[in-house]
């Protein structure tokens, strides 16, 4: 396997060591069971994962009508690359929650020939932000304007990222692969109740944007479950980008009424701001772990840089992890993820801007230190490994995965940060504002609203990018794709992703099994380990409250949502869909009627 040609930017201060060299079976053995798994008893309160199989591609994301388009791609003669820039376009009409035009994310992929890439199209800071952007003069935070009204607004890099993906790799004409999504916005589609059920937790901020109400809302509830929504303002936005390409964005009408409303309501983005937006394509991030090979995004993402610092770590611990029941498993992994959150808030920033000592934090010698320094008896406290903690990054997220018989292989994650960005659509465009600035460090180096000390490599910096911990991951076996995965969820995404992994690689289960099971995570500070709700047996919770893990159920009830595909033995594909959200994988097959769902 080789990366496509990367150029990387002046400042750019980080190497990886590309071979663990590990070997998998010393982390769970094939005769022992992950917590949680198909052997393991105890609720189970997803339900099975939604699959498909296919001969020819798949696409599986958060909705439908968004894989369908993918799909309808794939069978007009469109590679990866087109399926999954329709799929993004989709999304933006159908999954309002995260789909967007006005967000930024990351693409990581292998094409037919072989080839790895992976493209950063994160937002960036305005020029006209610093680091005291959302400090009063005290020091003290300037009330929630990081999260709401037009300050918390990064410039946005989705349409040009698309664009850029595209150019380079994709097949199809563009004007086809933005095509579906101009005809769900003008036409409507039918509001799901999941949707139905986002936009009433969300209405007391989305109900202050006289936009957003106007379109999302009906007499000042949530538009009804079944309803057809009609967005004419967002179809014509995506009519002219089908047109103009990402020129249609980010210059001219559009972008001059996207930065007038951004500083109408509070904010510093300008014309030239989006105008002057780049994705850069950057160095895969690259773990080999016995027969398996990940890729995935380096920093700005930091998701990738966990992941490494967690398998390092459980493959130099003291202890055979196929000795150990579910509780002790659990608690060893979690006092991993202790230590790699420890280092991924206080050293990982942009690339671009900032020195990151990568090399020497996954170092083997240092993660071997720091897996001999797991303890099996009792938690090791947070505040005993390092001072510091990971920022706040909003849970909606998307990810999506797109896979083809030929080994094509296609994992984007983009977002607007906090569900429905900052809850504003800008008038006459139809757009959903992203709030992305929160993902930066607002207040390096002191307590933020949450408790959270945070250092001053994720600061506020004019034409930074925040950190984020997405990490799409295609992952191989013996040089062969295996699986695509992602995941949303702010910092559970790297534990989700891991999770999903050690089970479907070492372990050898079914894609389905394994992103149906019941997941945990621990970030260091908080210092808390999260667990699914109603998912776990309760002696296994006992044990782990015994070894002094301070077990909390995730607010939100679950933790990730998982839409992967992977690559079976006899030469089909599975396309999973996880039963935390509402999303389906689609088939060009079940596309023609050749198959149901």
């Amino acid at each position: 396997m080789r990366a496509l040609e990367t150029p990387r930017r002046a400042g750019t201060r980080w190497i990886v060591p590309a071979g663990l060299g590990l070997a998998a079976l010393l982390l769970f053995g094939a005769d022992r069971v992950l917590p949680g798994d198909a052997g393991s008893p105890g609720p189970r309160p997803f339900g099975p994962s939604r699959t498909v199989t296919s001969r020819r591609g798949v696409v599986s994301s958060a909705e439908i009508g968004a894989s369908r388009a993918g799909a309808a791609v794939l069978a007009d003669g469109g590679n990866a690359v087109d399926a999954a820039v329709a799929t993004a376009f989709a999304l933006a009409v159908t999954y309002p929650q995260a789909g967007n035009l006005a967000g930024g994310g990351f693409a990581v992929g292998r094409t037919r020939d072989g080839e790895l890439f992976a493209l950063d199209f994160r937002e960036t800071a305005p020029a006209g932000t610093w680091e005291r952007t959302f400090l009063l003069p005290d020091g003290s935070p300037r009330g929630n304007t990081s999260r709401q009204g037009g300050l918390s607004v990064a410039t946005p890099g989705t349409v040009r990222g698309l664009e850029e993906l595209h150019r380079r790799l994709g097949r199809l004409s563009w004007a086809r692969l933005v095509a579906p999504s101009v005809g769900l916005a003008r036409d409507g589609f039918r509001v799901p109740e999941p949707m139905r059920a986002d936009l009433a937790q969300q209405a007391a901020r989305l109900r202050t944007s006289l936009e957003t109400r106007r379109i999302f809302f009906r007499g000042g509830e949530p538009v009804p479950a079944g309803e057809l929504l009609v967005q004419p303002e967002l179809a014509g936005s995506l009519e002219a980008i089908a047109r103009g390409g990402a020129d249609a964005f980010h210059r001219g009408a559009m972008a001059r009424l996207v930065a007038e409303h951004v500083r109408a309501t509070g904010g510093v983005l300008t014309e030239e701001d989006l105008a002057s937006y780049r994705p850069v394509w950057r160095p895969p991030l690259v773990v080999d772990f016995d027969r398996w090979r990940l890729v995935t995004m380096p920093p700005p993402s930091a998701g990738g840089v966990v992941l490494m610092s967690i398998l390092g770590q459980l493959a130099a611990a003291p202890v055979d992890l196929r000795r150990l029941d579910e509780a002790g498993r659990v608690h060893l992994v979690a006092e991993a993820m202790k230590r790699a959150f420890a280092d991924r808030n206080e050293y990982v920033g942009d690339p671009d801007c900032v020195s990151m000592p990568l090399a020497a934090l996954l170092a083997p010698a240092r993660l071997a230190a720091l897996g001999a320094s797991l303890r099996l008896d009792r938690a090791t406290p947070s505040a005993a490994i390092r001072a510091g903690a990971v920022p706040r990054e909003g849970n909606q997220t998307t990810h999506f995965s797109v896979a083809t018989a030929d080994g094509e292989a296609v994992a984007v994650t983009y977002t607007l940060n906090d569900a429905f960005g900052n809850g504003d659509v800008v008038p006459a465009v139809g757009v959903l504002l992203n709030n992305e600035m929160d993902d930066f460090a607002t207040q390096p180096g002191r307590p933020n609203l949450y408790g959270l000390i945070q250092g001053t490599a994720n600061a506020v910096r004019a034409g930074a990018r925040p950190v984020s911990s997405i990490c799409p991951t295609v992952v191989f076996e013996n040089g062969q794709p295996r699986f695509v995965l992602g995941s949303p969820g702010g910092s559970t995404i790297p534990s989700t992703v891991l999770e999903v992994f050690l089970r479907v690689g070492p372990l050898g289960q079914s894609l389905p099994e394994a992103v149906a099971a019941p997941r945990f995570h621990h970030q260091h500070l908080p210092d808390r380990l999260d667990v699914e709700r109603d998912a776990w047996p309760a002696a296994v919770l006992e044990e782990l409250r015994k070894r002094g893990d301070d077990v909390r159920t995730n607010r939100w009830g679950r933790i990730g949502l998982v839409h992967a595909i992977s690559f079976e033995r006899d030469g089909t594909l599975l396309g999973v869909a996880d039963p935390r959200g509402y999303g389906r994988a689609v088939s060009v097959e079940e596309l023609r009627g050749a198959s149901r769902p």
